[in-house]
C-alpha cells in the first residue's frame, strides 16, 4: 500500500498551509474565545474547500490535518466533515448549497448519553457552531433526517474545556425522512476518520512546539533538549504521532476503497489520534514546564483542542470497545 501523497495532495496540503499560516493565526483563536464572529474571515475563505465534503477520504485527510494543526475554529468543521457527508448519505436536495460553499451546516445527532448513533432523543447534544450556520441536519432513530434553520430551534450551550468548537444541545420537535441506515454508518464513518486527522495535526502541533521549545529553553547554560529525559520524551512523542498518522491515512484509504476492513480501520484510527494527541498534550506542557501553564502563552489554545476532540465522536477507550466488539463478533 502507497502512502505517499500524489502531486495534487501535496499542493492541496502547501495551499492549506499557506492559506492557514494567514489566515488562522493565534491571535485568531484568542479573539474567538469572546467573539465567534472572528472567524468569519476565515469561513469566507475556507468556502472555497466545500467540495471536499464529498471528495475522496484520501484528499480530505489532507486537508483535515492541517485543519487541526492551527485548530481552525468556525463552521467548517461541522459543514464540511459532519454535515455534508451525512447529507449526501440522505440524499438531501440541501447538499448542493453545502458543496457549493453557499450555505454552512451542522450535525445534531448525539444523543445525551453523547454517542454519535442514531437515537430517539428529542434533545441532540454537541451539535458543534449550531448557532451561527444556516442549516441543522437533525438525524433520529430509523434513521430519519431532517434539515431546520437555527431559529426553529431550541439552542442550549454546553460549555466544553475547547474554545474553538463551540457545542450546542439541540431541540428541534418534528419528523424527518427515512434514509438507508449503512449509508448513515459510511457517512459518519467518513467524520470520524476527518476528526482523526484533525487530531493527528493538533498532536504534531503540540509535538513541534515542545520540540522548538525543547532547544530553546537553556538550563545549566546548555538547551534542555540536551537532557536525555527530554530526548527519550519528544522520541516516543514523535513515535505516537506517525503512529496515529498512519491509522488515521489507512482508514482514510480503505473507506475510498470501500475495503472490508473500514469498520475496524476507523476505530482504530480515533484511537490512535485520541492516544497520540493527549500524550502529545501532556508533553508538551511538561517539557514548557511552568510557562506552558500560563494564559499568556498559546500552549493551552492547542491542549484545550486536543482534549475536547478527544471527548467527542467517541473517546479512546469507547472505541477500543468497538473495535473489541468487532474483532469478537
Amino acid at each position: 500500500m502507497d502512502f505517499a501523497f500524489t502531486e495534487e495532495q501535496e499542493l492541496l496540503r502547501d495551499t492549506a498551509r499557506a492559506l492557514f499560516a494567514n489566515e488562522c493565526p493565534t491571535t485568531l483563536l484568542r479573539d474567538h474565545i469572546d467573539n465567534p464572529s472572528a472567524a468569519d474571515p476565515l469561513d469566507d475563505q475556507l468556502a472555497e474547500f466545500a467540495a471536499l465534503g464529498t471528495s475522496p477520504c484520501g484528499d480530505l485527510f489532507v486537508f483535515a490535518e492541517e485543519l487541526g494543526y492551527v485548530a481552525a475554529p468556525g463552521s467548517f468543521f461541522p459543514t464540511v466533515l459532519l454535515a455534508a457527508p451525512v447529507l449526501a448519505a440522505a440524499g438531501d436536495e440541501h447538499l448542493d448549497a453545502v458543496l457549493a460553499g453557499e450555505r454552512t451546516a451542522t450535525v445534531a445527532l448525539a444523543g445525551t448519553d453523547g454517542h454519535w448513533i442514531p437515537n430517539g432523543d428529542a434533545t441532540k447534544t454537541f451539535a458543534p457552531e449550531a448557532d451561527r450556520v444556516d442549516w441543522i441536519v437533525v438525524v433520529d432513530a430509523g434513521p430519519t433526517v431532517r434539515v431546520v434553520s437555527p431559529d426553529e430551534a431550541e439552542l442550549r450551550p454546553v460549555g466544553t474545556i475547547d474554545f474553538s468548537r463551540r457545542m450546542y444541545e439541540v431541540t428541534a420537535p418534528g419528523s424527518g425522512t427515512p434514509f438507508d441506515g449503512d449509508v448513515l454508518v459510511g457517512a459518519l464513518e467518513r467524520a470520524t476518520v476527518g476528526l482523526a486527522a484533525e487530531m493527528v495535526g493538533t498532536a504534531r502541533r503540540l509535538f513541534d512546539m515542545a520540540l522548538a521549545y525543547s532547544k530553546e529553553r537553556i538550563q545549566f547554560d546548555v538547551p534542555i533538549g540536551s537532557f536525555q529525559a527530554i530526548q527519550h520524551k519528544l522520541a516516543e512523542c514523535s513515535l505516537a504521532v506517525e503512529r496515529a498518522v498512519a491509522a488515521a491515512q489507512y482508514a482514510s484509504m480503505t473507506l475510498d476503497d470501500d475495503d472490508d476492513e473500514r469498520h475496524r480501520a476507523v476505530h482504530v484510527a480515533k484511537a490512535a489520534a485520541g492516544a497520540a494527541v493527549t500524550r502529545a498534550a501532556k508533553d508538551a506542557a511538561q517539557v514548557h514546564g511552568g510557562i506552558g501553564y500560563t494564559w499568556e502563552h498559546d500552549l493551552h489554545l492547542f491542549i484545550r483542542h486536543a482534549y475536547g476532540s478527544e471527548h467527542w465522536m467517541g473517546t479512546t477507550a469507547w472505541h477500543h470497545d468497538r473495535l473489541a466488539d468487532l474483532l469478537l463478533a
